[in-house]
């Protein structure tokens, strides 16, 4: 997912590698795949996802709480020497703290960067691009139930969401209007109920005059939210539809507007509907 060169922080000891979670836990090293060992996953993965150095009583207690804490130590020391046998060595210890290692990449890293840049406004011209990652696939960790994970993949999830409807904002101003229905379609794929992603995909329709476009994916976008959740799109969007179409010179009324069949398809990657 990203070029594997960081700037190792030492002279001597392995080079750090690329930590990847969403298809893993598994490391990239000198060109490498290692797998983690299996009673050193959570730890790899707990000091992965937080910042800075972290209290070994802490971790401990987080990872293994049942018990008392001389246990939870030890097994916290068992899990640091299984990563150092299977020659992962991105975790950095002292006799109070753990640290990930100065130079470790990883895909989360590597995602947050990017969504963080472009919903802070900071996004540089090669952010402006569709990313080169399939985002059903960011899935953070799947199977893993310690809420410390769930609350990080919903963390995870929102950003790229924000950063895939910003983008496609982004792109509809640089008039790459073709690439911003795509990135709309992604976040639409991610979460079809949300209505901000709905809307940044009208809107990218808009941009190429594809009003009817736009008056089909309301109408199924509305028959949608109204089968999963009861209620109606916001008024908001719905003005942005009815607005188009008078624009456009139709004679279309907001009732008309939303009378697309129940069931009506979402559109695909290709700004088709399936």
């Amino acid at each position: 997912m990203s070029e594997h060169a960081p700037s190792p922080s030492r002279t001597t000891g392995p080079v750090p590698g690329e930590l990847c979670l969403f298809c893993g836990p598994y490391v990239i090293a000198a060109g490498r795949h290692i797998e983690v060992p299996e009673g050193s996953k959570r730890l790899l993965v707990f000091v992965a996802l937080h910042a800075g150095r972290l209290d070994r009583r802490y971790v401990a207690g987080s990872l293994w709480p049942y018990g008392d804490d001389e246990r939870a130590a030890g097994n916290l020391r068992s899990a640091l020497w299984r990563l150092r046998r299977a020659g992962i060595d991105l975790v950095e210890a002292d006799k109070w703290s753990l640290w990930l290692r100065p130079g470790t990449t990883s895909d989360v890293a590597t995602v947050n960067d990017w969504a963080t840049r472009l919903v802070s406004g900071y996004a540089t011209p090669a952010d402006l691009h569709l990313p080169p990652w399939d985002v059903h696939a960011l899935d953070l960790l799947p199977g893993w139930y310690d809420d410390w994970v769930g609350f990080e993949r919903e963390r995870v999830r929102q950003r790229l969401l924000h950063a895939l409807e910003q983008l496609s904002r982004e792109l509809v101003v640089l008039g790459r209007c073709a690439e911003a229905v795509e990135a709309a379609i992604d976040a639409v794929g991610v979460e079809p109920l949300r209505e901000s992603a709905q809307r940044v995909l009208i809107e990218a329709h808009l941009a190429e005059n594809n009003v009817v476009e736009a008056r089909r994916l309301y109408a199924s976008y509305r028959q949608l939210v109204r089968r999963e959740l009861g209620v109606e799109p916001s008024p908001g969007l719905t003005r942005l539809v009815v607005a188009a179409d008078e624009d456009a010179g139709s004679t279309m009324s907001p009732s008309h507007v939303r009378g697309a069949p129940v069931g009506a398809a979402q559109p695909s990657r290709t700004g088709a509907v399936a």
